[in-house]
C-alpha cells in the first residue's frame, strides 16, 4: 500500500508540472485534460489512504488487551504510511505558525499517531529548495524556511508551508511570542474535536498552558477552553504590533525572486539556514530563547 501511495504522489507531481507547461503554452483544451487526470489521481490518491486506515486499526485490534499498541496510545517507534513531508506539512497545518522540527515531530506523534527522526527534517528543507528550483511551483505547497524580519533570513532553523502568506512567514521581534499563543490556541482546538484525546496530545497542552497566564485551571490540569481563552486575550495584547512588522517585512519580501521568498536570502543562508541542526534543540515556535515551546516539546516527548 505504501508503494501505491508513493506511486500516486509523484504521479500527482508529474501531472501538475504538465497543466502548468499546458497553461503557459496557453492549450487551454489540453490543460483541460490534464488537469482531469490530476483531480482523479488526487481522488486515487485519497482512496489509497482510506484504504490503509482500516488495516492499521485492524492490526490494534488484533494485538489484544495485553499489547502495547492502543489506538490511541501509539508508540513512540510508531511509522507512517505518509513520506516526510507529509508528515511535517500536517503538522505545521495544525500549528499554523511556523516552527522548529523538535516542535513538529512532538505534535505529528500526539495528534497523528506516529513520530520521526528530527535530524530528518534539515535535509528534507534542503531537497525542498532543491525541487523548487528545480521545477517551481510544480508542487501543491513546499515546506520551506521562516524569514527574519529584519535580513530576509532564514529564521534559525523555523519551518514553515510555501502556501502560507508572506506575513505569517516572517518573524519579528514580538512574532515568536504571538506565534507561541496561535500555536497554544491550535492545540486547544484540536483537543476539542477529539471525543478521546490522546495523553500524549493532553501533556502537550499543559506544557503550553504552563507558559500562559490563567491557562492553568485552579485545579489544576488544563481545560482546551480555557487555554484558548487565556491565550487569545494575550494575543490582543501583541497582535497589532506583531502585525505591522510582519507586513512591512512582507512588502519587502515581494521585492525578492521567487525562491528567496521560501528560503531566505542567499548572502545570509549559509549562517542562518545551516543553522537548523543546531537549532533542533532550542525553542521550536519561538527561535533562539530556547524557552516555553523547549520545554514543551522536549518533557512532553519525554513523557
Amino acid at each position: 500500500m505504501a508503494e501505491t501511495i508513493e506511486a500516486l504522489e509523484r504521479r500527482i507531481d508529474e501531472l501538475r508540472v504538465a497543466v502548468r507547461e499546458a497553461v503557459l503554452a496557453g492549450d487551454r483544451a489540453l490543460a483541460g485534460q490534464r488537469r482531469s487526470a490530476l483531480r482523479s489521481a488526487e481522488q486515487a490518491w485519497e482512496d489509497a489512504l482510506d484504504e490503509a486506515a482500516p488495516e492499521q486499526t485492524e492490526t490494534f485490534a488484533q494485538a489484544g488487551p495485553g499489547s502495547s499498541g492502543a489506538p490511541d496510545e501509539p508508540s513512540a517507534r510508531a511509522g507512517s504510511l505518509l513520506p516526510l513531508r507529509e508528515q511535517v506539512y500536517e503538522a505545521l497545518s495544525l500549528l499554523q505558525v511556523p516552527a522548529a522540527p523538535k516542535l513538529i515531530a512532538t505534535v505529528h506523534e500526539a495528534f497523528f499517531g506516529a513520530t520521526f527522526p528530527t535530524t530528518r527534517v534539515t535535509s528534507l528543507k534542503r531537497d525542498e529548495e532543491r525541487s523548487f528550483r528545480t521545477a517551481p511551483f510544480a508542487r501543491p505547497y513546499y515546506i520551506c524556511a521562516a524569514l527574519s524580519a529584519d535580513y530576509l533570513a532564514p529564521s534559525r532553523g523555523l519551518l514553515a508551508v510555501s502556501t502560507w502568506p508572506l506575513e505569517l512567514r516572517v518573524i519579528g521581534s514580538l512574532s515568536p511570542r504571538v506565534d507561541f499563543l496561535t500555536a497554544a490556541i491550535r492545540v486547544a482546538e484540536a483537543i476539542e474535536r477529539i471525543p478521546e484525546p490522546p495523553s500524549a496530545a493532553r501533556r502537550l497542552l499543559e506544557r503550553f498552558a504552563a507558559s500562559v497566564s490563567g491557562a492553568i485551571s485552579p485545579g489544576g490540569g488544563a481545560d482546551p477552553a480555557a487555554v484558548s481563552e487565556a491565550a487569545r486575550a494575550e494575543l490582543a495584547v501583541h497582535r497589532d504590533a506583531d502585525a505591522r512588522v510582519r507586513r512591512a517585512a512582507a512588502d519587502r519580501a515581494r521585492g525578492l525572486h521567487h525562491a528567496e521568498q521560501l528560503f531566505g536570502t542567499a548572502v545570509f543562508r549559509d549562517r542562518a539556514g545551516d543553522g537548523a541542526a543546531a537549532q533542533d534543540g532550542a525553542d521550536p515556535v519561538n527561535g533562539a530563547d530556547a524557552g516555553e515551546a523547549a520545554d514543551i516539546a522536549g518533557r512532553a516527548a519525554r513523557e
